[in-house]
């Protein structure tokens, strides 16, 4: 396990949980991997990412998309001949594209567990946090790619207790884009709004704060997010600028009716989701 924040630490202590007998870790965090192991999240913590996958039949990438990207091309030639290697990125055609470029296509399958959360470190890691969410399983072009696909959503199912989709690289971004990418740049966009505005952080209530919760992530790793799906973010981005010019219309015009219609549509959209 590469990487043991919120997810690769989460992921890593349900496969202990599991019965999986070994579970070798990694963190550029030094103070993660020792409470990984006081956790008994893993069995062992290796100092570099090359001894950690010594020996491993799976290797998990939980870094952030531009060290998962790198990752794939530093651990390539090391990987045991029969080892899987996946990731957890929320953008997958990088990271495809870079394990086919890498020559481990054959051996490489996506995947996006749908439990993220905007806080960090292994302190947010929790041994039930994977159990039952979607994850998106993506597949290469490579002649034997939809074998490990086949090979990693087994491990999602059996081990994780998760609901895996096979879904392509493309369709994934682009579904992401919406999903999850436009919901956390309005987020950022609206916290530094509310920041330019210059009132003090008592004035909030529970309305900004639910609505910018998702701006409280960590930077770093949206850059790279944001930057690698841009096509599909920024056609999200420009939609929705659209939709905030179409609320501006209504409220300078005084139109209530069109107000009301456009409220409520919203209104009906966001109770859906729930149900």
């Amino acid at each position: 396990m590469i990487g043991l924040g919120a997810i690769g630490g989460s992921l890593a202590w349900q496969a202990r949980l599991a019965g999986v007998e070994r579970v070798t870790g990694f963190s550029p965090e030094p103070s993660e991997g020792i409470q990984a192991l006081k956790a008994s999240a893993i069995t062992e913590l290796a100092d570099t990412p090359a001894k950690a996958v010594q020996g491993a039949e799976l290797v998990v990438l939980a870094a952030p998309l531009r060290p998962t990207i790198d990752l794939i091309t530093r651990l390539a030639s090391v990987l045991g001949p029969a080892a899987l290697l996946t990731d957890v990125c929320s953008v997958k055609v990088s990271v495809v594209k870079q394990a086919e470029a890498a020559g481990i296509g054959d051996r490489f399958a996506g995947a996006h567990p749908l439990a993220g959360t905007h806080e960090s470190g292994f302190a947010a890691a929790r041994p039930d946090r994977l159990r039952g969410c979607v994850v998106y399983i993506c597949e290469g072009s490579t002649p034997a790619g939809h074998r490990a696909a086949d090979r990693v959503a087994s491990f999602w199912e059996r081990t994780l207790d998760a609901s895996p989709i096979r879904i392509s690289a493309e369709n994934h971004d682009r579904q992401l884009a919406w999903t999850s990418h436009l919901p956390q740049a309005v987020a950022y966009a609206l916290a530094r709004s509310l920041a330019e505005h210059g009132q003090p952080g008592v004035s909030y209530g529970s309305g900004a704060r639910d609505t910018t919760r998702l701006a409280a992530s960590n930077p770093d790793m949206w850059v790279d997010i944001l930057l690698h799906n841009e096509p599909a973010v920024g056609e999200a981005l420009t939609r929705t600028e659209s939709q905030i010019g179409e609320l501006r219309r209504l409220i300078a015009n005084g139109d209530a009716a069109g107000l009301r219609t456009y409220l409520t549509e919203a209104q009906s959209f966001r109770r859906g989701i729930d149900r």
